[in-house]
């Protein structure tokens, strides 16, 4: 009896082995193999890569549970590996293409499938960078990308160190609801040589990531490519706000007033920095969500002017650059006075200001 026990236990555990893909070494050991053909696919995206591979051998007709694998990857050099559980066969990210990547992935098997506890296979791994052509000095330098008013989008560098006049760069785009990669129709050009690019309109390319590639030519050297990625929300300078006016409200009281800069940003979007002089000899530097601002001055206050300037706020981005200031506007004191001067020193339409 004890021995027919045994060749029926010896047949489950056969037959658990071959259906579910893991082999016993012992009662208690079980093992999963990695997932097959790991690689990681550079599509021509700039930076935005697929990791694909496919499901462990012995797993065709694995239907009572569902397999997972856990993932991480990074850029070579970094501390810190981004990690996902998937049930897929594929993951997309982006990745910085200046420095070679690295993933790896186990299979997953839940524990009903493994008598009480998840079993983990050994790691896959896959290594992706592009052969560097070039000394780095001799890429684009200096890189700075502007998206003006939230609308037109400029980017400019400074050539790389030590190349010579018959160096050119060329610049390439990327982002997702694109087919494919697009290079730059109008450069920015200083005695023959590209120094920048204006984007032509860009359609939904907001709250994602945008790719840019600049590589170079020369018949004397190689050129190191320069690869950049960023979120077009994030690097927005607006125009400065318009229709300053500055109203004595009482005796001590001054409100400051201004309207959104022209433009799609919405006013929800806007922060605001004051500068404000008075007399010319007290200095104020204020922040403000609003297109208003009170302040107290006293019987002495013979002059009191002001300039803002707008950002966009961190409901809306992540970060931001500061648009110009606006142009001075001055209160001209006097006694007893309980009306307000205010001169503008540049003509904006009436119904510009009522918005």
């Amino acid at each position: 009896m004890a021995f027919l026990y045994l060749a029926v236990r010896c047949l489950y555990t056969f037959l658990i082995s071959t259906t579910f893909g893991y082999t016993s070494s012992s009662d208690t050991e079980i093992k999963v193999n990695p997932p097959q053909d790991f690689e990681i696919v550079d599509p021509g995206y700039l930076g935005y890569l697929y990791l694909q591979w496919q499901p462990p051998l012995s797993l065709d007709n694995f239907k009572e549970c569902t397999v997972e694998y856990e993932l991480k990857y990074r850029n070579i050099g970094s501390e810190t590996w981004t990690t996902i559980i998937t049930k897929n066969l594929h993951h997309k990210d982006g990745f910085d293409l200046n420095k070679g990547i690295e993933a790896k992935i186990h299979t997953l098997l839940p524990w009903q499938c493994t008598n009480g506890s998840e079993v983990q296979s050994s790691w896959a791994e896959a290594t992706y960078w592009i052969s560097p052509q070039g000394i780095p000095e001799t890429k684009v330098q200096d890189m700075d990308c502007v998206y003006y008013n939230w609308q037109y989008l400029l980017c400019s560098w400074k050539p790389g160190i030590g190349v010579l006049l018959d160096t050119n760069y060329n610049l390439f785009y990327w982002y997702e609801g694109l087919d494919h990669a697009l290079q730059c129709v109008d450069y920015i050009k200083v005695d023959g040589q590209n120094i920048g690019c204006r984007f032509p309109y860009l359609e939904s390319s907001d709250y994602k990531d945008f790719y840019i590639c600049v590589n170079g030519s020369s018949d004397t050297k190689p050129i190191r490519s320069s690869y950049f990625t960023f979120q077009l929300q994030n690097i927005v300078k607006p125009l400065p706000p318009v229709c300053l006016t500055c109203t004595q409200e009482s005796l001590h009281e001054i409100t400051l007033k201004w309207s959104i800069p022209l433009g799609p940003i919405p006013a929800r979007c806007f922060v605001y920095e004051i500068e404000i002089r008075e007399d010319d000899t007290t200095l104020v530097t204020t922040t403000v969500e609003n297109e208003t601002y009170t302040l107290k001055i006293t019987n002495e206050t013979r002059q009191l002017c002001f300039v803002v300037r707008s950002k966009v706020n961190i409901y809306c981005s992540d970060d931001g650059i500061w648009s110009e200031w606006s142009d001075k506007q001055c209160w001209e004191g006097m006694t007893k006075l309980i009306f307000f001067q205010c001169v503008f020193s540049f003509y904006i339409p009436e119904f510009f200001c009522d918005r």
